[in-house]
């Protein structure tokens, strides 16, 4: 899953209709560990220097207070950016080609005066869309060269939005939006609610719960044509999909047979087989990474708690022990950590579980946070909060070092879900 997002998706969702309006970010938490970089004025500067700044893990320069305003390496007055205390800096300008104009950016160690790394892009006519484009494509290549890690700055988090009008009724969207709150989307638009978005891993789909039939199904969406397909409409509750890693099977919460509990579902045959059998409610599945467990929640124990068990079958596995209520579990990348939603004393916050150790770290200070979802590179999450009444999402680094706020204005957000990098051929 750890691959680059190549530029032609974001050519499949320029195409979707229904834009609304942009996700409002504020930082309510600096990471005091952050690097400084500087990022010197050039076209989608401003977008790169805003992405490396939402990632918790880069302090870039306010362009108000550079001394020197370089295009190229040649240009470089190192004893500025000493001066500055900046370690790192990327330049760029704009180039003329017979093929057409190109961005030309370089990542350069200050201290050492040492080129890191030239990158160059066609730009075409350099319009606003093909910039934000080129630009994200930038900021994952610099924070990969910087971290070793590959960045999100091109995937999207999948959300509901909720618009409540004067005559007590809701209106219910399914909206995606790019990592930095831009270019909102909407996929569907229902008077009833609509729950527990899931992405393929391919990035192409979304499973989805409807209520727009007077009941609880589950549907697939495609991302880019809005082609839907019903999945699972069967007798009592039909909740919670979660996308095998493979893509090829969907983890289901029904309580077809009467209790809720966990069912796989061969996509490709619609055969489903029941994974867990137990007398309490079985529901919120989420694969491992490897595809070889999933974790859900169950209250089994007398109260809602994080169980595993073998994608195969076979007896569960209690993984949470402190705090009364623990869901919606989310597993990192790496299959290493479990993002959960942990609620004790009346307070619901974000928490996240070291599977190995069982150690248990508190995210979030709020009061109503819930469904917690890892970003592909397993080092940021996505939540929902409450702020003035009011649904919107928050991002923490997955240490809770920073934490940056998405406000959707007049809407109430919930239930985000963050994409995967999308796979490559």
């Amino acid at each position: 899953m750890k691959q680059l997002v190549v530029l032609c998706w974001f050519w499949v969702l320029g195409s979707l209709s229904g834009s609304v309006s942009a996700l409002e970010i504020t930082i309510t938490q600096g990471n005091e560990a952050a690097l400084p970089i500087a990022v010197a004025p050039f076209a989608g500067s401003g977008i790169i220097s805003n992405d490396l700044r939402l990632s918790g893990e880069f302090a870039p320069l306010s362009q108000k207070k550079m001394l020197s305003r370089p295009t190229q390496i040649s240009e470089v007055n190192y004893t500025d950016w000493r001066l500055l205390q900046v370690p790192t800096l990327l330049v760029g300008r704009m180039v003329s080609k017979p093929e057409g104009k190109q961005l030309e950016v370089q990542l350069i160690n200050v201290y050492r005066q040492q080129l890191i790394a030239h990158y160059r892009f066609s730009v075409g006519n350099a319009n606003a869309k093909r910039m934000r484009k080129v630009a994200h494509t930038i900021s994952n290549l610099v924070y990969k060269k910087l971290t070793g890690a590959d960045g999100v700055f091109s995937t999207h988090v999948a959300y509901v939005s909720v618009v409540n009008h004067k005559n007590r009724k809701r209106t219910y969207t399914l909206e995606i939006a790019d990592f930095d709150g831009k270019n909102a989307q909407v996929l569907l638009t229902s008077s009833a609610p609509l729950l527990s978005p899931s992405w393929s891993p391919d990035g192409r789909k979304l499973a989805y719960v409807s209520f727009e039939n007077r009941r609880s199904e589950v549907w697939v969406q495609e991302v880019y044509t809005g082609k839907r397909t019903k999945l699972a409409s069967f007798k009592g509750k039909n909740s919670a999909p979660a996308w095998s890693p493979d893509g090829r099977k969907l983890a289901l919460s029904l309580s077809r047979d009467g209790n809720s509990e966990i069912y796989l579902m061969d996509l490709k045959k619609k055969t489903i087989q029941r994974l867990t059998r137990n007398r309490g409610a079985d529901t919120e599945p989420a694969w491992s990474p490897d595809g070889k467990r999933i974790a859900f929640l169950s209250d089994r124990s007398g109260r809602p708690q994080i169980y595993q068990v073998n994608a195969t079958g076979g007896r569960a596995e209690r993984l949470t022990f402190k705090g009364r209520y623990n869901t919606t579990p989310d597993w990192s990348a790496d299959g290493k950590r479990i993002t959960f939603l942990q609620g004790d004393a009346g307070r619901y916050r974000i928490a996240v579980l070291d599977v190995e150790s069982g150690v248990v770290r508190l995210l979030s200070n709020n009061r109503q946070d819930e469904s917690p979802s890892f970003a592909p590179n397993g080092r940021l999450i996505v939540y929902a909060t409450q702020q003035n009444n009011r649904g919107i999402l928050e991002i923490s680094s997955a240490d809770g070092g920073s934490v940056q706020r998405l406000s959707l204005p007049g809407k109430d957000v919930r239930e985000p879900a963050w994409s995967p990098f999308l796979r490559t051929k």
